[in-house]
């Protein structure tokens, strides 16, 4: 694996992609579309249950359609791993997921995103992600584990 540029500068880019998904996280936690917006670039990619969005209209419109399924959701992102290479990277971060259906029903889920990220101007941010579920069910676990 090739290294580009000093060291503290590749430690100072993981720290802002590690905050781009703590931002991300922190967006939808608190339902904040805008913020959440935000951590895209302009022709981002989301992958989430088998669907794909392009574009900050498109990408925006299918979180919004999402999250109105919620009444609450706290998203707890768990492990990341990182690989840098100049203004573009890849990551691969542990979620877990925990949230109330307006229906008052218990949502659970244990998943894993699959990141790209790019430098657009001085900030890092989301390229492409795809939503990978482990788990979805109960929160004692005793439904099917997916992967």
């Amino acid at each position: 694996m090739e290294i580009e540029g000093p060291a503290w500068l590749r430690v100072v880019d993981e720290l802002e992609i590690r905050k781009l998904v703590a931002r991300y996280a922190d967006a939808v936690t608190h339902i904040d579309g805008q913020a959440w917006i935000e951590t895209w670039a302009e022709d981002g990619r989301w992958t989430i249950g088998g669907a794909t969005s392009e574009g900050h209209a498109k990408l925006l419109e299918t979180w919004q359609v999402l999250m109105s399924l919620f009444e609450k959701v706290v998203q707890l992102p768990q492990h990341g791993l990182l690989e840098l290479r100049g203004d573009r990277a890849t990551g691969r971060w542990g979620v877990i997921e925990l949230g109330r259906t307006r229906g008052g029903s218990p949502s659970f889920t244990v998943g894993a995103y699959h990141d790209v990220y790019r430098r657009v101007e001085t900030r890092w941010c989301f390229s492409e992600r795809r939503f990978e579920a482990i788990y979805t069910g109960a929160p004692d676990l005793d439904g099917p584990w997916l992967g």
